[in-house]
């Protein structure tokens, strides 16, 4: 999903290319048609100034005394001359040349029509039964330079439509796209427990069916998790009155048995019903945890908290917890109380259940709002470290335990925005395992 590219960037982008490229196409054909009609009025042009020129030629080479004589015309101001010419007799004597000519660019024989060489375009025609010949040059230069002058012209504009046609498209598709927009956004705000019906409008009519098919989806997601929550819940809490009832019938079945198979036996039906009895609570707890409602209604401070639930860790089970907590100020948390108290009993029982016996387990709270617990400890595998969250399983521990205190955990940092990350060995320790939350704030 990350190298997917946004609808809004490829239309923009390929909007503008496709106006780029059209317009250049049309610059090309329309060069191509300028320049052919350029050429064909241009060609005609030199036809009709040879015809003239050859004409008055004619008079003036008769009214001469001499008429052998070559004879070059004189400027009348200085100026550039675009078109030179040359009036040659029947055996190819120059006879009448232009003020600015260059008698190279001409064949040594005359030569009648259209042509075209390196440099120039030359016309010959010829009069008086060919007796006097006239070519006239043109220098291509002059036409190139007026065809680089159109495309010039023409391809100008693009340097102010690429941007402003960028500019307008990415604006236009950003307008069209503003309900697909605030329908992703919509997406992205929620949390992995919001299953409500995504709000949308001004979809296009095309995506409607999509965000309909969405909501149904997210529909019958619900219903079936409300339906297994429920059951869990429900079966949870009605176990807890008949294991409590058979609890107690077989500790007084232990007190008044006498030493022996009999009182052994009862002594493992106790602990498997407390075993039994603690797996109802966790699988109340996590119903709680999957059930949403995990934040609370306005930011508080959680100082109270972690330090109730250690103080209580202390006084019941006379754990080995060190607390570490800010010295001033408070770290506040849009995270539910009981949420959090249930999030650290469960990290602080895994950490007493699983760490090395002698020595303490610690809880500690930045400022940051980074609450960490911290047991020594052989390290997890990193593949036993990747399962640890799932639902019944435990790590390669003699421990016992049902599998479910860090899946609770970490249901209730997702459910509620945290972030939990378990780490072995712990950070800035050769061993030992640790789970940080950053709580959300």
């Amino acid at each position: 999903m990350n190298d997917a590219t946004s609808l809004q960037r490829r239309l923009g982008l390929g909007l503008t290319l496709g106006v780029t490229l059209l317009w250049l196409v049309a610059t090309t054909v329309t060069t191509l048609v300028v320049e052919h009609t350029l050429n064909n009025t241009l060609d005609s042009a030199l036809e009709e100034t040879s015809q003239r020129i050859l004409s008055l030629a004619v008079v003036e080479i008769f009214n001469r005394e001499s008429s052998d004589l070559l004879q070059q015309v004189a400027s009348l101001r200085p100026h550039e001359e675009y078109i030179t010419y040359l009036v040659r007799g029947a055996d190819g004597r120059p006879l009448l040349v232009s003020h600015d000519i260059d008698l190279s660019i001409f064949p040594d024989t005359p030569q009648l029509g259209l042509r075209s060489t390196a440099t120039h375009r030359l016309y010959g025609t010829s009069a008086v039964s060919d007796t006097f010949f006239i070519e006239v040059a043109e220098p291509l230069t002059y036409r190139r330079r007026a065809t680089r002058e159109m495309l010039t012209m023409l391809l100008l504009p693009l340097v102010v439509l690429v941007p402003l046609s960028l500019i307008g498209i990415w604006w236009f598709v950003r307008h069209s796209l503003g309900g697909l927009l605030a329908y992703r956004r919509a997406l992205e705000a929620r949390n992995a427990g919001d299953l409500s019906p995504v709000e949308a409008k001004r979809l296009p009519k095309e995506l409607v069916p999509v965000a309909e098919a969405v909501d149904q989806l997210l529909a019958r997601l619900r219903r079936a998790l409300e339906a297994e929550r429920s059951f869990t819940a429900n079966s949870a809490h009605e176990l807890r009155t008949p294991l409590a009832a058979a609890l107690a019938q077989v500790q007084r079945l232990r007190r008044e048995a006498p030493p022996g198979s009999l009182h052994d036996r009862a002594g493992r039906i106790e602990a498997s019903l407390r075993d039994l009895s603690r797996l109802s609570e966790k699988l109340m707890q996590l119903a709680k945890a999957e059930s949403g409602g995990l934040l609370a209604e306005a930011p508080r401070d959680v100082l109270p908290i972690v330090t109730h639930v250690v103080d209580d860790f202390r006084r019941t089970f006379e754990a080995r917890l060190e607390l570490s907590l800010p010295e001033e100020g408070q770290v506040v948390s849009s995270i539910d109380p009981d949420a959090l108290a249930i999030l650290l009993r469960n990290l602080i029982e895994n950490a007493l259940k699983h760490g090395q016996q002698d020595q303490p387990v610690e809880v500690v709270l930045s400022n940051e709002g980074v609450l960490r617990v911290i047991n020594a400890g052989t390290v997890v595998p990193a593949e036993d470290l990747a399962r640890l969250t799932d639902r019944f399983t435990r790590a390669n521990t003699r421990a016992g335990g049902s599998g479910l205190g860090l899946a609770i955990a970490h249901a209730i940092a997702e459910g509620s925005g945290a972030s939990l990350t378990l780490s072995s060995p712990a950070v800035g320790r050769r061993d030992g395992f640790e789970a940080s939350l950053w709580l959300p704030r």
